[in-house]
């Protein structure tokens, strides 16, 4: 499948999401974390970031609240782990680019497979990371929401509501 899921992006986001790409069924309907067992708009309404449950069919509303959602990679694929180095590559030259002209105040990673290619740094923890990549934005590790993570779900909730504090305390 060629589909490529567009990007919500605009300027001056409180928090770009950022996964690794579009999975099989968020290409046949278009819209972003659209597998049936991804959880990342679970997380986003028990951890306090969207104040209702969204589904994939609403993603373009997060824009309202300030979000907004893009890939490393824009290629289709069933799994992440069918990606290749090179396409990692190019496409962490060409994320840090989108995130230095539209500036969000937070870039919220989602997974360490994202983090470390844009970074190059191989040891890191979740949550907020120093130094920064892009001068004021706050780059912030989350596990990635796929339902093959096999972190537990009260400790990937965690994750998001410490981003939840941070948004709180730096988005205004």
């Amino acid at each position: 499948m060629d589909y490529v899921l567009p990007d919500l992006i605009e300027s001056d986001l409180k928090i770009l999401f950022i996964g690794i790409n579009p999975g099989i069924r968020s290409a046949e309907v278009g819209h972003h974390f659209a597998g049936r067992s991804n959880r990342f708009w679970k997380f986003l309404f028990e951890s306090g970031l969207t104040p209702v449950k969204y589904d994939a069919f609403h993603d373009y509303e997060l824009l309202n609240l300030g979000y907004g959602i893009t890939n490393i990679a824009p290629r289709t694929t069933a799994t992440a782990a069918e990606l290749t180095p090179a396409e990692l590559k190019e496409g962490a030259l060409v994320l840090l680019d989108k995130i230095r002209q539209s500036k969000p105040r937070i870039a919220a990673y989602l997974g360490k497979v994202v983090y470390r290619y844009l970074s190059g740094r191989k040891n890191f923890d979740w949550g907020r990371q120093e130094p920064t990549l892009v001068a004021g934005v706050i780059d912030f590790v989350l596990p990635n929401p796929s339902g093959l993570n096999r972190i537990p779900l009260p400790e990937q909730l965690k994750m998001y509501q410490e981003l939840e504090r941070i948004r709180e305390k730096f988005c205004y």
